[in-house]
């Protein structure tokens, strides 16, 4: 059986009529007011998962946990983040494994560190660089409100250019503007058999990664992905691709680290 929504959670409701929702955290005396009515947080908690909620003018809302992308798409934000497409992608192509360690830099709002650690799980662990301490501190908020505490998550207020203090990880991913930089000191990091992942916005960008990547001989299996999602509408005998469409993000450059030749 689900547990009952209590307060200091976030949850998502959802308008039925127009398939629009509401994200917010619950407060014992809080409110939320919509054109369509108010309705007060006491309404809401004790209840569970999919419950129907009737706002002060009658218009039903549904109540739901938000899933871990509903959260993304809708927490506050400092910084640019990587979009739950991409996310998807490092997942699976890094291998983010249960019982993992991973380093990533930049922390920025958190939404690569929030997709780690569901990924690593509570027997793997997350170091995380951040040279901003207000996008630190956002993040920390942002990742507490799914995860609540998390003791397997490390946040280090630094500068990663400066250098890196971890050894055998089994993957690092940079979301930083110059990662070709930090080529030798991920090599170093890594553990052999590790994954290094790059997120960049330009082509330019990707290009000097690269060709620092196959300089230094010890990374293989170099890979450059671009992702795009496309939306359809189905209702009745229209039948179409949504005309707007979650395009290009950035690119995510992957290699393997070996034993240099």
């Amino acid at each position: 059986m689900t547990r009952p929504i209590v307060a200091g959670e976030c949850i998502i409701l959802l308008d039925t009529a127009d398939d629009k929702e509401f994200f917010l955290t619950l407060r014992e005396k809080g409110q939320i007011n919509l054109h369509k009515g108010k309705i007060l947080h006491s309404e809401i908690i004790g209840k569970c998962e999919g419950s129907l909620i009737t706002s002060s003018k009658s218009h039903p809302f549904l109540v739901f946990r938000p899933t871990l992308y509903q959260l993304i798409m809708h927490m506050k934000r400092d910084t640019q983040i990587i979009y739950p497409k991409d996310l998807a992608l490092i997942l699976l192509y890094a291998d983010i494994h249960p019982g993992c360690t991973v380093l990533e830099a930049g922390t920025g709002s958190g939404a690569l560190t929030l997709a780690l650690l569901r990924g690593v799980g509570p027997c793997g662990k997350v170091i995380s660089y951040e040279i901003r301490e207000e996008f630190v501190k956002r993040a920390k908020r942002n990742i507490s409100l799914y995860y609540g505490n998390s003791p397997n998550l490390e946040i280090k207020l630094r500068d990663i250019y400066e250098g890196i203090d971890e050894k055998k990880m089994d993957r690092v991913i940079l979301d930083i503007p110059e990662p070709w930089r930090l080529v030798n000191d991920v090599a170093g990091c890594l553990r052999l058999g590790g994954v290094f992942v790059s997120y960049l916005p330009t082509i330019i960008q990707v290009k000097s990664l690269v060709e620092t990547l196959r300089a230094d001989r010890r990374f293989v299996s170099i890979r450059v992905l671009e992702s795009f999602i496309r939306d359809w509408n189905v209702d009745g005998l229209s039948v179409r691709p949504f005309h707007r469409m979650v395009a290009h993000t950035g690119f995510l450059t992957l290699a393997t680290q070996g034993e240099a030749p």
